[in-house]
C-alpha cells in the first residue's frame, strides 16, 4: 500500500482546502467560528498528547474542521463499554475514536464503524509496521488506522544473566530464564493478576509457537474453537505453572500488574522482566528523584521477548492505539483528513518523545532524537514488526474474561488440565450453556 509521501501529504491537503471551501459556501452567512466543522475525537488519557494533536491539526486545516477531544475512562474494558453503547445507540458525536486493537472486530462486525477510504488508506499505512497493521485489520479489511503501537520486550538485569552464562546477543527462550533465576535465587517479573495482562502473555505464548488461541477468529459463537488442547496450549501453561508453582514471580504475584512487576524487577531480587517501553522511562524518572540508584539504569539491558522454542521466533504482544470514526458521524469525510493528520510519521514520533507511546510507523523510528530518551527505540521496532494480536473476534470480551478466571491464580496452572479446562469453558460460555 502507499504513495509517495509527498503527494500523499497533497492528497490530503487538497481534500482538507476543498472541504474548507465548501464548508464557506454552504455556511456564508454565519460566522467563522460557526462555519468551522467540530470533530469530537475520543481520546484514551494520555500526558496530553492527543489533545496537543487535535490543536496542531485543526490549526493545519486552514479552517476545514476543529477537533475538541473527549476524555474516555482510564481502564480499556471501561472505554471499550463506553464506547460500544454510544456506537450501538447511534450516537452520531463519535467522530474519531481511539480504539484498542482487541476490541476493534467487535466493534467493525456489526457496522459500527465508516468503512476506511482507500485513499486514507494507502496514505496512512504505507509503513506501517506488521504487527501493527495486523491488529487494525478486521476480515482481511482495514477498518481503522494505526495511531502508536506497543509491545513488551525483555528486560534483563546484566549482572544477572552475566552470572548465569547468558549471551543476550542471541535469542533467549523461556526455559534458559527461568532456570536462570532459579539458580541465581532471583525472581521473575511477569504479570500474574486477574486482568487482561493474563491474556496479554498467554497469547503471546500461544502465538510464539506459530499457532493462536482461535482455530477460526471469524466463526460464529456456537463453532468457536480454540487451539488450547494442544501442544502448544500446554507448553505455554507449562511456562506460566512453572513460574507458578516455583514462586519465581514472588509471593504477591496474584496481584502483579505491569508496574508492580517493574518494580520488583527494580529491586535487589530482579532478574528478568517482560514488560512495555514504559518502564525505561519511569526507571529513570525515580532515579532523578532520588527513589532508586543510578546504578540500577546501568544494571538494565532489553531485548527481543523469549522464545517458546529456541527455532522459532518470538511472537511478542501487541498493543497500542488505533483511530477509527463512528458509522454515524455526520463528518466522516473530515474525520478522515484530520486522522491523516494526526498520523503522520513526524507526529507520531513527537508522541513517543512527549508521551511514550511508540509509533507504529517504521520511518518515525528514524528520527535520530530518539536515541537520547529510547536508546531501545530499534529493539521496539523489531519486536512490533514480529508481534502478534491478540484474538480478532467479536466475542474477544468473553474469551478473555474466560482466560483470566482459568489462568489465576498461577501457581494453580498446569500443563495437563488448565488448557483443556479453559477451552470447555469457552466454548460453553460462547454456546450460552455457561456464564462467566
Amino acid at each position: 500500500m502507499g504513495v509517495s509521501g509527498d503527494s500523499r501529504h497533497r492528497g490530503r491537503r487538497t481534500r482538507v482546502v476543498g472541504a474548507a471551501i465548501a464548508a464557506g459556501v454552504l455556511l456564508s452567512g454565519c460566522s467563522d467560528t460557526e462555519s468551522v466543522p467540530v470533530l469530537t475525537w475520543y481520546i484514551n488519557p494520555d500526558d496530553g498528547g492527543q489533545a496537543t494533536l487535535a490543536q496542531q491539526c485543526s490549526e493545519e486545516s486552514d479552517g476545514a474542521y476543529q477537533i475538541q477531544t473527549s476524555l474516555l475512562p482510564a481502564d480499556a474494558p471501561s472505554q471499550r463499554e463506553q464506547l460500544a453503547r454510544r456506537l450501538a445507540a447511534g450516537d452520531a458525536s463519535l467522530d474519531i475514536m481511539s480504539l484498542d486493537p482487541p476490541f476493534i472486530p467487535e466493534l467493525a462486525e456489526p457496522g459500527f464503524l465508516a468503512p476506511v477510504p482507500a485513499e486514507t488508506a494507502d496514505a496512512t499505512t504505507e509503513d506501517t509496521l506488521e504487527g501493527a497493521l495486523a491488529g487494525a485489520m478486521w476480515n482481511d479489511e482495514l477498518v481503522t488506522v494505526p495511531f502508536w503501537a506497543n509491545t513488551q520486550l525483555l528486560w534483563y538485569r546484566e549482572s544477572v544473566a552475566e552470572a548465569a552464562g547468558l549471551n543476550m546477543d542471541e535469542p533467549v527462550t523461556w526455559d534458559q530464564v527461568i532456570e536462570a533465576a532459579l539458580e541465581q535465587e532471583k525472581l521473575l517479573g511477569v504479570q500474574g493478576i486477574r486482568a487482561e495482562s493474563m491474556t496479554v502473555w498467554l497469547n503471546a505464548l500461544v502465538e510464539s509457537q506459530d499457532t493462536s488461541i482461535l482455530v477460526d477468529p471469524e466463526a460464529a459463537a456456537v463453532d468457536v474453537a480454540t487451539n488450547f488442547p494442544t501442544e502448544e496450549g500446554s507448553k505455554a501453561a507449562e511456562i506460566i505453572g512453572t513460574i507458578g508453582s516455583e514462586g519465581l514471580a514472588g509471593p504477591g504475584v496474584a496481584s502483579m500488574d505491569e508496574n508492580q512487576s517493574m518494580l520488583l524487577f527494580q529491586g535487589d531480587e530482579g532478574s528478568f522482566m517482560v514488560n512495555w517501553p514504559f518502564v525505561w522511562a519511569a526507571t529513570n524518572a525515580s532515579v532523578e528523584e532520588g527513589v532508586l540508584d543510578e546504578a540500577l539504569v546501568d544494571d538494565i539491558g532489553w531485548t527481543q521477548y523469549p522464545r517458546v522454542d529456541e527455532d522459532t521466533a518470538s511472537a511478542p504482544p501487541l498493543g497500542g492505539i488505533n483511530l477509527g470514526v463512528g458509522a454515524e458521524s455526520e463528518h466522516q469525510d473530515l474525520a478522515f483528513d484530520a486522522i491523516e493528520c494526526i498520523v503522520e510519521p513526524e507526529n507520531q514520533t513527537e508522541y513517543f518523545i512527549t508521551n511514550g507511546n511508540p509509533p507504529s510507523s517504521e520511518s518515525a523510528y528514524e528520527d535520530e532524537s530518539l536515541e537520547e530518551d529510547y536508546p531501545m527505540a530499534d529493539a521496539i521496532r523489531e519486536a512490533l514488526q514480529n508481534a502478534a494480536p491478540r484474538p480478532q473476534t467479536p466475542f474477544y470480551n468473553e474469551i478473555s474474561t474466560a482466560i483470566q478466571q482459568e489462568f489465576t491464580p498461577i501457581s494453580g496452572v498446569t500443563g495437563d488440565q488448565t488448557p483443556t479446562q479453559t477451552d470447555s469453558f469457552i466454548v460453553e460460555v460462547l454456546r450460552g450453556e455457561r456464564l462467566l
